[in-house]
């Protein structure tokens, strides 16, 4: 039995002039719009272009399909996440217990913020998740915790610091699309986020002692 075929999500061509550089933000642009206002079972490339104010060839100079362009807004908000765990987490000026308690506190407030887009790329994520380029942004993240790990736990052994960063994102990740699914007030979001920071130091705490 052959394998599934994988969905087709790059970019048919990359912009390289301004004109074609603001037609494809134009698009993006048009696209979370439809998003937030169809939801995914009902976003097209169609109402995209639409919501755009040019025309569906247009689109598929770039979009070989809706996949492709909902797999773009989902890859900038990957990227975006991805660069605020590597700033806190790298920044060598802060011992690693303070840089884990900046991000849980920086993660759970972005994944309130942005908590509409998020749970409507979420419904859409069938559409593109088996992709090889979801599959490479999901593991984006692997190196970053690796490297924080055997900062903040230099005497365990390899497979505990793994498992531990598995942990730690798994746990932060579910934790913030659950809090992204209801309306808490600011002051909960901060409680939260310092009863998870504190789990998370006295586990690492905890590996360190054995």
């Amino acid at each position: 039995m052959s394998k599934p075929r994988r969905p087709e999500i790059s970019l048919r061509k990359t912009p390289r002039q301004a004109r074609s550089t603001e037609l494809v933000a134009a698009i993006l642009e048009a696209a979370v719009q439809v998003l937030l206002r169809e939801g995914a079972p009902r976003f097209t490339t169609a109402r995209v272009a639409e919501r755009a104010g040019v025309s569906v060839g247009s689109v598929y100079q770039y979009f070989p399909n809706k996949a492709a362009i909902l797999f773009r807004l989902q890859a900038d908000e990957w990227q975006q996440t991805t660069e605020m765990v590597r700033e806190l987490l790298q920044d060598a000026r802060k011992p690693p217990h303070q840089r884990l308690r900046e991000l849980v506190h920086a993660f759970l407030r972005s994944e309130f913020e942005e908590a509409r887009i998020r749970m409507a790329l979420a419904d859409a994520a069938p559409l593109y998740r088996d992709a090889r380029e979801a599959e490479d942004m999901r593991h984006a993240w692997d190196g970053i915790i690796a490297q924080f790990m055997r900062e903040a736990l230099p005497g365990v052994t390899a497979p505990k610091r793994k498992r531990a960063g598995e942990l730690l994102m798994t746990t932060l990740t579910t934790a913030g699309e659950h809090l992204s699914r209801g309306t808490p007030p600011a002051r909960e979001i901060r409680a939260y986020g310092q009863a998870m920071a504190d789990m998370f130091c006295a586990y690492l705490e905890s590996l360190q002692r054995r």
